[in-house]
């Protein structure tokens, strides 16, 4: 019944949540911390920390280790395939040309992108009280904000966490320091295994296993979450028709759930005589390398956290997380979701009614869903 219940949790999550990787942490934010109370925030600033410095699916990993610290390895698989089950299914749909299927109405996605705009916002003034309480956080999330508003790359990023872990470990350390030694130890068996994978993946020649192979080294080397991906894809895979490539990123960013799941699209593309087999393997090789880095990491950094040094670099990440939010909410979340000015009116009414009466997401959810239908009915 657990296992049932935690697939129930993120498959609700998986078919509502919009708005890309930021939106996805504002959903487990206000789902499991604020609402369920399976982790307090502190739990789940260490879970973000984590993920934003191993390379895969970010938001992902993060619903993985919830789902890790909830029911165990069987419970990280169940979470996954709960929250990434329903867009695997949309692209493949897609990609085998079923897109005759009215799977959803533009008045639902109107609606649900200005609900990802008010989750995004209620999860950032939530962050941002927990994570910025200092001049320092302050200064950090501002500062990372505006580099990556002006300057948007994977690079920006990585400079800014790299700096920002350096300004915590030395001016972020607490004051009271730890009474137990933490344990340095590391979980081999998963480390062992993305190695050799990862080696492996230079060798494959043909066949299904190249497929695997191609798909497992972007895994590998992305930082960043989804938007990142397409240029490493765009580079790996030289066998993909431009425009099929293009057609199937738009659609990863208009549908819920991890934008990782454009590999299921690609999957289906490149495997045009088995595209469910090939939708099914470039999923399972894209997402495989970031959860055995969290497998291997997540007990040591829960260890590590009781070291000064790397709970200050902790905090300082989480400051510039809040700034990733900002900066994710300027571009492409409020243009996205308000794509008219008088959809502000929506968004601000919906953010005070959730933060005010602490709204079920369900009804939120339903509310804007048929507010998207009415604004459609109506011409607007």
């Amino acid at each position: 019944m657990k296992l049932l219940s935690l697939f129930y949790q993120f498959f609700l999550l998986g078919c509502t949540s919009f708005g890309g990787p930021a939106a996805h942490l504002g959903y487990f934010q206000r789902h499991f911390v604020d609402n369920k109370k399976w982790l307090n925030q502190q739990q789940y600033g260490q879970l973000i920390s984590l993920s934003q410095l191993l390379p895969g699916p970010g938001s992902s990993q993060v619903g993985f280790a919830i789902g890790l610290e909830r029911a165990g390895l069987a419970g990280a698989v169940t979470a996954f395939i709960g929250f990434t089950l329903p867009s695997v299914l949309i692209m493949m749909l897609l990609a085998i040309g079923a897109t005759q299927l009215q799977w959803a109405t533009q008045g639902v996605i109107t609606g649900l992108k200005l609900f990802a705009v008010v989750i995004v916002c209620d999860a950032l003034l939530t962050m941002a009280k927990s994570f910025c309480n200092s001049h320092i956080t302050k200064l950090l999330a501002l500062l990372s904000a505006i580099a990556l508003i002006f300057a948007p790359s994977l690079y920006t990023q990585l400079i800014i966490l790299g700096v920002a872990g350096i300004v915590g470990m030395v001016f972020l350390q607490p004051f009271e320091q730890a009474s137990t030694k933490p344990s340095s130890s590391l979980s081999l068996g998963p480390l062992i295994i993305f190695v050799v994978l990862f080696a492996m993946s230079f060798v494959a020649t043909s066949g299904l296993w190249l497929l695997a192979a191609q798909f497992y080294q972007a895994g590998s080397l992305v930082f960043g979450g989804g938007h990142v991906v397409l240029p490493l894809l765009d580079t790996i895979l030289i066998d993909v028709d431009a425009d099929a490539f293009l057609s199937g990123y738009a659609a990863a960013q208009a549908i819920p759930g991890p934008m990782f799941t454009f590999a299921t699209y690609l999957g289906a593309v490149l495997l045009p005589q088995s595209p469910i087999i090939g939708a099914l393997i470039a999923t399972a090789a894209i997402f495989l390398p970031g959860f055995l880095l969290v497998l291997a990491f997540y007990k040591h950094w829960s260890a590590l956290m009781a070291n000064p040094l790397i709970s200050g670099m902790s905090r300082a990440i989480n400051a510039t997380v809040v700034g990733f939010i900002v900066a994710a909410l300027y571009n492409p979340i409020i243009p996205a979701g308000l794509s008219h000015w008088w959809y502000v009116v929506f968004a601000a009414l919906g953010l005070w009614v959730l933060r005010q009466y602490k709204t079920p997401i369900l009804a939120m959810i339903a509310a804007y869903i048929a507010l998207g239908l009415l604004l459609l009915q109506f011409g607007f």
